[in-house]
């Protein structure tokens, strides 16, 4: 469908920013286009399981207000009258935070997430929720109370995860914009899987919270962990990005920044890793990232091949502080997670070093000896452009069976940037093994604007991107 004439299209096929621009104009409807998204989960979830709950009622109704709103000729947000699906670990009144687990089917919030609230109160009306793994512990999206979502260009291959569901989604249609979170890539792994577009904000600048236990994160989620936004189009990632962020009284870690972004005619030296180092990578997806770097070149941008300090050992340390937390958490997670996800705790709790008080002080002076020196590396080159993935969409399973070479040689170049608490947008371009990939641009703390400039860059390189239709066999 790329390349397709924008006024032939359906409502579905819309971008967010678009769908809000019709509403406010009153060329459609709020229900018009509720209604449009709710028909194309009708006509092609059942072969992703992408939705797992949907909201018809209460979004029809959302729908009605908002068209009154727009007939009383009131002020209106970013976003007004607009589909959203949300990520079944984030709070949404009315609706339960399940973690994809059964033992939290009927987990019913008291109170909306910060994220959900503030595209709520920019007008955006949650439609469905999506599917996640287990507790959000897994790149592949195959959850025990929900089951398994399928890749929409493959349904042999994995959607990524932990936001698969909403990748899913997002990329077929059903919805035009979506709530996930990251730890380990889990807004950018399934953007590269399913061929959207993501952020992965700086740690503080989007507030997380939940009504729910455990309300207070253990030491990798407060430093590592973020929420996010994802969507079709880098402008509706940015929109919706900007809604989101600044602090919250329930986040004490949430900040009140101001970003920096690409200035008019800016131009910047592009640090170019397309083969990052510690393992394989496809070489149609260094391909795809030194395309890239030709089209920012075409821009302006000065291009150079340069690697950050430390990389190899931040992708060690990212491993070594989630497994503090995971063998904290272990118990408890033993209880409500499926045989699959307790099978790669154990695998990945079982293989490491013993934690000590030494080792736990070692590694917070490590990270921040690298985050001084990637620090420093950004005053030079203000962006890295990277791959997300160094592989394709692997097979369901394959991180069940493959997973010390799943990390090396697929997962490095997204874990780094979760360790130093960097932010990275996501932005599709390029092919390899037929599949997507997604083309990872990295800045400095606070710079989470600029990598989305710069990403919309790279977008505006190719034709706008159109939902797909699912492929079956």
């Amino acid at each position: 469908m790329n390349g397709e004439d924008l006024g032939m299209t359906e409502l579905w096929q819309r971008s967010a920013l678009e769908l809000a621009a019709m509403i406010r104009d009153r060329e459609t409807s709020s229900r018009d286009v509720v209604e449009a998204h709710l028909a194309r989960i009708d006509d092609v979830n059942g072969s992703l399981n992408a939705i797992v709950r949907r909201l018809d009622d209460t979004a029809l109704a959302a729908a009605d207000e908002a068209d009154r709103a727009v007939e009383r000729g009131d002020e209106l947000g970013a976003f007004h009258g607009v589909p959203i699906t949300v990520k079944e670990n984030i709070d949404l009144l009315g609706s339960p935070t399940t973690q994809a687990v059964p033992a939290f089917a009927e987990a019913l919030p008291t109170e909306d997430a910060p994220v959900s609230e503030r595209l709520k109160a920019a007008g955006a009306i949650p439609i469905a929720r999506t599917n996640l793994p287990d507790f959000g512990l897994r790149v592949h999206t195959d959850s025990s109370l929900h089951g398994l979502t399928r890749n929409p260009h493959h349904p042999g291959r994995t959607a990524g995860g932990s936001s698969g569901g909403e990748a899913a989604a997002i990329a077929t249609g059903m919805s035009p914009l979506g709530l996930g979170n990251d730890i380990g890539g889990s807004l950018r792994n399934p953007a590269h899987c399913c061929g959207i577009a993501s952020i992965k904000p700086s740690v503080g600048v989007v507030p997380t919270a939940s009504s729910l236990p455990p309300e207070d994160p253990t030491l990798s989620f407060q430093q590592m962990a973020v929420q996010g936004t994802m969507a079709r189009r880098v402008g509706d990632v940015r929109a919706s990005f900007e809604a989101v962020a600044g602090a919250h009284v329930r986040d004490p870690f949430s900040l009140p920044v101001t970003l920096t972004e690409l200035t008019e005619g800016e131009r910047l030296r592009v640090a170019v890793l397309a083969d990052p180092p510690g393992g394989a990578t496809h070489p149609e997806i260094a391909a795809a990232v030194r395309s890239a770097a030709d089209v920012l070149a075409d821009a302006g941008h000065e291009v150079v091949e340069a690697t950050p300090p430390m990389y190899a050992e931040t992708i060690d340390m990212w491993a070594a502080l989630l497994i503090q937390d995971l063998v904290v958490m272990r118990p408890m997670l033993e209880l409500v997670m499926g045989e699959d996800a307790q099978s790669i705790i154990a695998t990945l709790i079982d293989g490491a070093p013993d934690i000590t008080v030494e080792t736990t002080v070692m590694l917070q002076a490590g990270r921040a000896q690298a985050m001084r020196l990637w620090s420093a590396f950004f005053a030079d080159h203000p962006i890295v452009l990277s791959p997300t993935w160094a592989m394709p969409a692997f097979e369901h399973g394959a991180d069940l069976t493959d997973g010390d070479e799943l990390i090396r040689d697929t997962l490095r170049p997204v874990t780094p940037v979760n360790f130093l608490g960097l932010p990275a947008a996501v932005v599709p371009h390029g092919r390899a093994d037929g599949l997507p990939v997604g083309v990872q641009v990295i800045g400095d703390r606070f710079t989470d604007l600029r990598c989305l400039d710069v990403a919309a860059q790279i977008e505006a390189a190719t034709d706008p991107l159109m939902p797909i239709d699912p492929v079956t066999e």
